[in-house]
């Protein structure tokens, strides 16, 4: 075996052993402590819940409605004029949404076009490159209850465009 595996192997049972080290020398009381955190875990879970099926939904109204393609349609000659592939704009706006349905477009996209493709690899970049802002900001302050994101929003979108320009640019640089 070599060290990577035995290392990926023992770091789980090694963490829970020196969590259980501190807490006996801590004298806390393990058990009880794991037990509370995981009422606490689905408490959040059951909490978050009505979140995630109207991102669901949004996603699935967006997509199955034709609307999605319809706006790819329009802005196809502005996107060609930049130089930004139309396949990946259902990417670029679905990402911000939803890590699982982006992921899904990765995959479709890949195997359409091949993992050494252009598409391919701008695919792969921009997921890795762009995170799931509105699905972060849904579930975190929906779970605390914050009402007014602030500047939250904004930011982060911003991020993802960043991201989006970035993988692009770098994409066609570097292939």
């Amino acid at each position: 075996m070599s060290i990577i595996t035995t290392i990926s192997l023992s770091i789980i049972p090694l963490f829970i052993l020196i969590v259980l080290l501190v807490a006996t020398w801590k004298r806390l009381p393990a058990y009880e402590l794991f037990v509370e955190g995981g009422k606490e875990g689905i408490t959040l879970a059951i909490s978050i819940l009505p979140f995630l099926l109207g991102m669901l939904v949004a996603i699935t109204v967006l997509r199955s409605s034709g609307a999605l393609d319809a706006f790819i349609q329009l802005i196809t000659p502005l996107l060609s004029w930049l130089g930004f592939p139309p396949d990946i704009v259902p990417l670029g706006l679905i990402r911000p949404v939803s890590g699982t349905a982006a992921l899904a477009m990765t995959t479709e996209l890949i195997q359409t076009h091949g993992p050494d493709s252009f598409i391919g690899r701008l695919a792969s970049t921009m997921q890795g490159s762009t995170d799931t802002t509105l699905y972060i900001l849904t579930i975190y302050f929906g779970a605390i209850g914050i009402k007014r994101i602030r500047y939250a929003l904004k930011v982060g979108l911003l991020a993802d465009l960043i991201g989006i320009i970035a993988s692009v640019i770098v994409v066609s640089w570097i292939f």
